[in-house]
């Protein structure tokens, strides 16, 4: 049987933990330091507790660390400093550089670096979760293993690492700017009483921006007109005391296309022009 340990399981740790032990792992963690709510949850889950961060080390083959962002590269020096030999999997939602730095902190131990991303809700009965693994193919194999024939969908990405986490963080972009990006939306149309009509334009809508790839060239030579029309947007948010910042950020993307105007662009090329050029 595998020995999975799970580092600070919050709601999406102890959701993913658990469709590896419903796949036959057994799960660890480590009650120190953590909350009353983590307890509970853990304790519903069945995991077994350790007495320290040095017992779970001893004891997993695999261990994963699903935590907020800022903590990751300290969670990951906690767990070599023990100097840990098995497969440590890094799930959060972190850069690619941050990736690399903690390839550096597992570098100096002897065990295999797995970058992983998670994607959906946390898996249950009803939900289905993605989890895209990058790094090393043996120790990659083995992770995804642990989740065959669960709620959890364990995809293997190619390349090293970073792949998983450029990912995340390709999709977080997006997805999470644009939920705030809505709710300024909504609250300036409801500031004017429009809110019913601003809902009605958008269930015109049945698919998602993101899919729509072949637009970015029309973007990009639109720009010249959609920059002003942001700033607009900034303005009328202003009027009301709304945030500003998102329109303005967007203004400023789109300045990067300025002399893009009317020009027959390819998809490859528009992205280019989103770049910085590099300083001499």
């Amino acid at each position: 049987m595998t020995v999975l340990g799970i580092l600070h399981p919050g709601s999406m740790g102890t959701a993913v933990a658990a469709q590896a032990k419903a796949g036959g792992a057994d799960v660890l963690w480590c009650p120190k330091g953590r909350s009353n709510a983590s307890k509970a949850r853990a304790e519903r889950a069945g995991f077994g507790a350790v007495e320290s961060i040095r017992e779970m080390v001893e004891r997993s083959d695999v261990i994963l660390s699903l935590c907020p962002p800022a903590n990751a590269e300290e969670v990951a020096a906690s767990i070599a400093a023990h100097s840990f030999s098995g497969i440590y999997v890094d799930a959060n939602a972190i850069a690619p550089a941050s990736m690399a730095m903690i390839s550096l902190s597992m570098g100096r131990t002897n065990a295999q670096l797995v970058d992983g991303s998670v994607i959906g809700s946390p898996p249950s009965g009803r939900k289905a979760t993605r989890l895209y693994l990058s790094g090393p193919t043996a120790s990659v194999k083995a992770v995804a293993h642990l989740f065959k024939e669960t709620a959890v969908s364990a995809l293997v990405l190619p390349g090293g690492i970073g792949r998983a986490s450029a990912l995340k963080l390709s999709y977080s972009t997006f997805q999470k700017a644009s939920r705030v990006l809505a709710a300024v939306s909504y609250a300036l149309a409801r500031d004017y009483g429009v809110e019913d009509e601003l809902v009605d334009i958008a269930k015109g809508r049945t698919t998602s921006y993101l899919t729509e790839t072949a637009y970015f060239p029309k973007v990009a030579s639109r720009a010249w007109r959609w920059a002003p029309e942001m700033r607009e947007a900034a303005s009328a948010l202003a009027e009301t005391c709304l945030p500003t910042e998102l329109v303005e950020a967007a203004a400023l993307v789109l300045d990067r296309w300025e002399d893009a105007k009317d020009l027959p662009l390819e998809i490859p090329e528009a992205l280019d022009w989103l770049h910085c050029v590099p300083e001499d």
